[in-house]
């Protein structure tokens, strides 16, 4: 027999349309995975009237999942609520404490302290990315002796809390078990391109599903023709666009610059230090990146980076000209090993017929190979997923180039991005 759950997602920015609710489809669309129908979704504000919600399901749901509410701030209730339905006290948890104990020092002592509070009998939640733990624990009063799950509502804190811990718990508990699915990453291409693509070539004991992520796609694939199909999806989309594992285009060419003990500079105009910012993300990024130059303007392009004005003026900011010119002088000017350029249309507005938003230009320059330059062209039209997919595409195609590939050759196949 199937389980039944509901889910209810708290926030004031939901109610009033401030922000848009995508906790309940990504948190339903994995319980529609292992076989849990969901019977209800619920937005509240954070006043309370969760308490009403849960009373209300206790005895119709095998589980209830609880997002938002677990701030340090007096309006955030849902620790209480779930104690009260629950019928326990809130209890101080040594777990709970000793993380956020090391995150913010003898600041715990302040607002903070309360979020080391949860429902006495229940289990934590570790949150790596927050202050708030979640937990989870089942409600004893009701017959039906429900599962309730309550976590932090910033999808930066959710997403990596559901997936790495409360997924994994849920699979046991429901006595889930699924085949042996092979998971790859896969970059630049849009979920609905993916699908089309995994839809062309499916065939009957093939099955897949998805986990967007900012820079990349996790595809998981079951079958007991899941390499054949695999190899396929490569060749439709391009291969260096499909790789093995949960991995990112960044940490690969970090990879790759560690393991030849090789520095990096780079210079971008339309992602604005993007990809500086990613590069330096951890600690240790000493080691191989030097700086970069955000040459935003064509002024910073030939005053700074020594663009030749006639390049410009020629050929314009976002070519091939002036991106082999960016990567070379660059180089030059923060001599480093290797160096990358970006330049090109993140839009809303700037494009026209000949060069249209989504438009890219992408230069590299090395002391041990001669310059590249290529040009992509991406449908999607955000400001923000452009900037995004160009960061990707430059750490992409730098690995490429340093493994000596002819970037050109190569990206006539990406006909998906």
């Amino acid at each position: 027999m199937n389980k039944t759950a509901s889910i209810c997602i708290i926030g004031s920015e939901l109610t009033k349309g401030i922000i848009g609710d995508k906790h309940s489809q990504l948190i339903s669309q994995e319980l529609y995975k292992l076989n849990i129908s969901v019977n209800q979704i619920i937005i509240v504000n954070d006043d309370g009237s969760i308490e009403k919600v849960l009373e209300s399901w206790l005895d119709d749901n095998d589980l209830i999942i609880v997002t938002g509410g677990l701030g340090p701030t007096s309006d955030d209730l849902t620790r209480s609520a779930i104690a009260k339905v629950a019928n326990v006290n809130l209890v101080k948890n040594k777990e709970a404490y000793d993380d956020l104990y090391k995150r913010v020092q003898d600041r715990i002592h302040g607002a903070n302290y309360s979020q080391v509070y949860i429902p006495d009998g229940f289990s934590v939640l570790r949150n790596p990315n927050g202050t708030a733990a979640g937990f989870y624990g089942n409600i004893k009063k009701s017959n039906r002796n429900p599962l309730i799950v309550s976590m932090p509502g910033p999808p930066r804190e959710l997403k990596p809390m559901f997936f790495d811990q409360v997924l994994p718990y849920l699979k046991n508990y429901v006595g889930y078990s699924e085949k042996q699915s092979v998971e790859l990453s896969t970059f630049l291409i849009c979920e609905s391109k993916l699908e089309e693509a995994c839809s062309s070539l499916a065939k009957k004991d093939i099955s897949w599903g998805t986990r967007f992520q900012d820079d990349r796609i996790s595809l998981f694939v079951t079958g007991n023709d899941s390499a054949n199909f695999i190899e396929s999806l490569r060749k439709l989309i391009g291969k260096e666009l499909v790789v093995d594992g949960n991995e990112t285009a960044l940490n690969m060419l970090i990879n790759i610059l560690k393991e030849n003990n090789l520095t990096i500079s780079c210079a971008e105009s339309c992602t604005g230090g993007l990809c500086a910012k990613l590069l330096t993300d951890n600690g240790g990024s000493s080691s191989f990146f030097e700086g970069g130059v955000v040459s935003y303007s064509n002024k910073i392009k030939n005053k700074v980076l020594n663009v030749k004005a006639d390049t410009l003026e020629k050929y314009g900011a976002v070519s091939k000209e002036t991106v082999i010119e960016m990567a070379e002088n660059t180089l030059s000017l923060l001599d480093t090993d290797v160096a990358f350029s970006i330049s090109g249309i993140a839009g809303p507005t700037g494009g026209t017929p000949e060069k249209p938003v989504g438009t890219v230009w992408f230069g590299f320059s090395s002391k041990n190979a001669k310059s590249q330059a290529v040009k992509l062209n991406f449908s999607v039209k955000t400001r923000f997923s452009i900037r995004n997919r160009a960061a990707v595409a430059a750490f992409l195609l730098t690995c490429l180039y340093l493994n000596e590939y002819s970037l050109l050759d190569i990206i006539n196949g990406w006909e998906y991005i």
